[in-house]
């Protein structure tokens, strides 16, 4: 799917879409986000003039009340920017796409080699638009915020039935920020019950990530968080985006996450091999005993190490004899049983 797509290891988008206006910029969050350990970044692609009339307003917590038109034209990145900062990030071995909001986006991004389109989820139950996107063959990844479950599978079986699999759910909210009480990480999970043939990611936009610590955990295969230098720096995302150490704080815990959460089978660990004999407990003798001697339950006790015979047949062993004579809390064996 994408270079840096593998199996069993969440795939880290940092967002810097919004986040930047010139290439200096754009190589300033690049160059962090790769210090961080990300697997990609993504790009938002639109014209002001092609994803909102002038009658749209914003009237969020991150924008105040604003002219949508304004904001957009303000944050706009030309043809020749994506080059640069496509071109860019791949030499530093990062994944790189974008969000289109128009079907002339879905081209410009198509002439710049694209392997993926990221569908904002404005544009979730955009049917015609997802139609036009799948057909590229390109993987969608598909935002699902303010929609219902019925609308995620209209959004899914359009895509699917021009002919692309290669389909990504994220569940999101559409709020700037989100807080903790409106997230539903559970959502997560019904995709997932859902949707059991395609991968289940979250898009977050919470103050902090540790959210998408949580998600991950929960079982999302994609984690998108938008990146920023500094989250109080001049523009709407910054402050709901992860700075480098909050983002180099997420890769790491997600990683050591995947480690920790192993293959799913109970059984002892490697490390417990040395331990399940010396902490597990075994029947020992209470007294010492002299070979041929039958042994009362007084004789014996339930003690620490566990090499010898099991608790579990504590009763077995009582009006056995021992074959050799042995000293008091000695571990009993089979193989010391007459």
């Amino acid at each position: 799917m994408f270079a840096n797509y593998k199996l069993n290891r969440c795939y880290i988008i940092a967002e810097i879409g919004g986040n930047f206006t010139t290439f200096d910029q754009a190589k300033r969050l690049i160059d962090a986000a790769h210090g961080c350990g990300v697997d990609a970044v993504k790009l938002q692609t639109y014209r002001a003039d092609t994803i909102t009339s002038t009658k749209a307003i914003f009237d969020m917590e991150n924008t105040g009340v604003v002219s949508q038109h304004d904001l957009f034209r303000k944050y706009e990145v030309n043809e020749a920017l994506h080059h640069d900062v496509f071109k860019y990030a791949e030499a530093k071995g990062l994944d790189w796409f974008s969000t289109p909001s128009h079907a002339t986006d879905v081209e410009l991004l198509e002439k710049c080699g694209v392997g993926a389109h990221k569908i904002g989820s404005d544009d979730a139950v955009n049917l015609p638009y997802l139609r036009y996107v799948a057909r590229t063959g390109k993987s969608v990844l598909l935002s699902t915020g303010m929609c219902t479950l019925e609308e995620v599978r209209e959004s899914v079986a359009a895509i699917l039935a021009e002919g692309n699999e290669k389909l990504i759910l994220l569940h999101a909210i559409t709020s700037y920020p989100t807080h903790a009480e409106n997230v539903n990480l559970a959502a997560i999970q019904t995709l997932m019950q859902a949707f059991p043939q395609l991968d289940i990611g979250y898009s977050d936009h919470t103050l902090s990530p540790v959210a998408c610590l949580c998600a991950v955990a929960m079982g999302a295969r994609v984690i998108e968080k938008h990146f920023t230098w500094d989250k109080k720096a001049d523009g709407p995302d910054h402050m709901l985006s992860a700075d480098p150490a909050e983002m180099k704080w997420l890769v790491e815990a997600v990683r050591n996450f995947e480690i920790m959460r192993g293959s799913g089978i109970k059984r002892p660990a490697d490390s417990e091999k040395i331990t399940r004999l010396n902490n597990r407990k075994s029947v020992v003798l209470n007294r010492n005993v002299k070979a041929g001697e039958r042994l009362t339950e007084q004789d014996i006790a339930v003690k620490r190490p566990g090499y010898g015979i099991g608790p579990k047949y504590f009763e077995q062993i009582i009006g056995r004899s021992l074959a050799a004579d042995m000293e008091k809390d000695s571990v009993i064996t089979w193989n010391d049983l007459a």
